[in-house]
């Protein structure tokens, strides 16, 4: 950083240099979107005054209309996008065009270093707003003055790791953005072109955008004109403007009700999972206005936080627009809005599950682990939201609703089985299925953090309690298999564990809380359970990973009798030198090791597990 004469140099943080890198390079191959973004910034800066003027009168901008200015200077080769909004201050240049607070910007930038030139999908679940000027400008100069200060702001930069910032001289607030347009984008500063990209990209915006004395857009809100006059196109354009989004999106719901409290809804569902997506505030992105005035788009109870992934308004012409964004946190009548919107939400779903199931897999695999919240935060709505929730099982490839499941149940199976666990791959492996698969039974695959948490508040459907099959006895003998016989039942009965088992408890001692005989395994040798009664294995995981647990409890390791390693260690532990025997001493604390090891854990000490295979080897050899 430096000084000379107030003006002040700084560097973009390290994730806006590798953002700025990617966008000059012309990321997009419809370059034309950076206006879009311009006019669309230029347009929330509008919207944001209007509703500050209503709370304080200095602010009003008297007579003066709200509009949205372009100008063409083909001699200088610049464009520029003036408002007359909120303008900046220069704290809030730094903020805004110095850094990205947005959690996921690393993982964005590796993935979009390796998406193609001229895609968008990733761009789209991200957005760069007033970064995109850089795709068609060699240099970006903003002058701006916050409403209500006296100070106007100069900042520059040319997009290669700098910004300036120094006083300027701008007589009313709002913001001028001029754009020194590179030479492979001159088509850029030609008003045909101009023209045709505000009126294409940019008419439902609320506000004049201007070009000389001509106004190239409608000004009227989208939202109040009947659904059946509004082009998929000009929704989808909407979509981008309130969204600032590049997605196309997955669903449109334009509503007008009529009843307690009045009120329109154009909401999306976006076809792409955005990056803030999972952020610790899990804030809502849905505008409210009222008699068509901005008034928030961080209104706490007008979205459940389960469908924050929803983009778009909401107006209503019941609430007051001297309300304040406090008073707004418990106003009634937003609860009730709040009400009508989730259920027309929930209904809106289930229709679209119901009629294209495979569309609605690609929701569900954006937004599924975010509706399930509801699970646990919306007790009132729980039903409906279960009807729309889906679930990966061991059935098929596709994905299944609770009432499926519970159709395909086999005679004598009384629980929802399931495994839970951090990756869906990882757990369609697990040994702890071998027995369901074995008899043909279904079981659930859940792999979202979020599982653990409303199967404490949902314990059963159609009165089938749902149990976890890495935890308690397997039950599986009540479940009658296709291809089991009675020597097979007689096979696993006669194996004579007891000294095994006997031995293993011995050498283990507390590392362990049992020993038994498994009745889930068929292939591998070992596996280790949560007893009955005890913390789920997938959830103490959980806890311990977030800092909430310090020590689990000890597993229970169950033996395959039907094994070869298993039976031949059995063999051993009955005769007369077992208790000599060094291979039975090694092979409790290798068998244990790979529970382990298979669960996606560490061996309890890596060297002797080392030194202890490496025996064993030798021996075999």
């Amino acid at each position: 950083m430096s000084d000379d004469n107030k003006k002040t140099t700084f560097s973009f943080q390290t994730e806006v240099g590798q953002l700025l890198d990617i966008v000059a390079s012309s990321l997009y191959s419809n370059r034309e979107v950076f206006l879009r973004e311009l006019v669309s910034n230029a347009s929330d800066a509008c919207d944001k005054l209007r509703y500050a003027a209503l709370t304080d009168t200095a602010l009003s901008q008297g007579s003066e209309e709200m509009a949205i200015t372009l100008e063409i200077d083909s001699k200088a080769k610049t464009l520029s996008v003036a408002d007359n909004g909120i303008g900046m201050n220069h704290e809030d240049l730094l903020a805004t065009l110095g850094t990205i607070a947005k959690s996921g910007t690393g993982a964005f930038l590796e993935a979009l270093k390796a998406e193609e030139k001229d895609q968008v999908g990733l761009i789209g679940q991200f957005g760069v707003g007033f970064y995109s000027a850089f795709m068609v400008a060699e240099r970006v100069d903003v002058l701006t003055r916050k409403a209500g200060e006296a100070e106007s702001w100069f900042w520059s930069s040319d997009g290669k790791g700098e910004f300036t910032i120094e006083p300027g001289n701008r007589e009313t607030c709002g913001t001028t953005v001029l754009l020194k347009i590179k030479k492979d984008a001159r088509e850029f500063l030609e008003e045909i072109r101009v023209k045709h990209i505000i009126r294409t990209y940019s008419d439902h915006i609320s506000f004049p955008v201007k070009l000389g004395d001509e106004s190239l857009n409608s000004a009227a809100a989208i939202w109040v004109r009947p659904s059946k006059e509004i082009t998929r196109e000009q929704y989808t354009e909407f979509y981008h403007h309130t969204a600032h989004a590049f997605d196309e999106p997955w669903h449109v719901m334009h509503n007008q009700v009529e009843g307690a409290v009045n009120h329109t809804t154009l909401l999306f569902v976006p076809s792409t999972a955005p990056f803030d997506l999972f952020d610790a505030e899990r804030k809502s992105h849905v505008k409210l206005y009222v008699n068509r005035v901005f008034i928030s788009d961080t209104t706490k109870d007008l979205i459940p936080t389960y469908l924050r992934f929803l983009r778009g308004i909401v107006d209503s012409q019941d609430l007051s627009l001297n309300v304040s964004r406090e008073m707004l946190q418990t106003d009634p009548m937003l609860a009730k809005i709040k009400t009508s919107i989730t259920k027309k939400v929930l209904s809106e779903l289930k229709k679209k599950a119901g009629k294209t199931p495979e569309d609605y897999a690609a929701f569900w695999g954006n937004f599924g682990a975010v509706l399930k919240e509801g699970l646990v935060e919306d007790p009132a709505l729980r039903d409906r939201i279960l009807e729309i929730c889906r679930f990966a099982s061991t059935e098929n490839s596709a994905l299944t609703t609770l009432s499926d499941y519970v159709s395909r149940c086999k005679d004598g199976q009384d629980a929802i089985y399931y495994i839970a666990g951090e990756d869906a791959a990882k757990i369609q492996q697990s040994p702890h299925l071998e027995g369901f698969r074995a008899k043909g039974v279904e079981v659930l695959l859940l792999s979202d953090q979020v599982d653990e948490f409303w199967l404490q508040h949902v314990t059963e459907f159609e009165d089938k309690p749902f149990k976890s099959i890495t935890r308690g006895a397997a039950d599986l003998d009540k479940i009658e298999s296709e291809t089991e016989t009675d020597d097979d039942k007689d096979e696993a009965d006669s194996a004579g564990l007891t000294a095994l088992i006997a031995s293993i408890k011995l050498e283990l001692g507390d590392t362990v809380k049992d020993v038994r005989s498994s009745k889930r395994l068929t292939e591998s040798p070992v596996c280790l359970i949560a007893d009955e009664g005890d913390m789920d294995v997938n959830l103490e995981r959980l806890l311990k990973k977030h800092g909430q647990l310090q020590q689990g409890m000890p597993r229970v390791l169950e033996l395959n009798p039907n094994h070869q390693i298993i039976m031949k260690l059995a063999e051993r532990a009955n005769s007369d030198d077992a208790k000599s025997d060094d291979l039975l001493t090694d092979a409790a604390h290798l068998l244990l090791d790979q529970a382990r090891i298979v669960e996606g854990e560490d061996p309890l000490e890596p060297v002797e597990f080392v030194r202890r295979m490496g025996s064993v080897m030798a021996r075999a050899l």
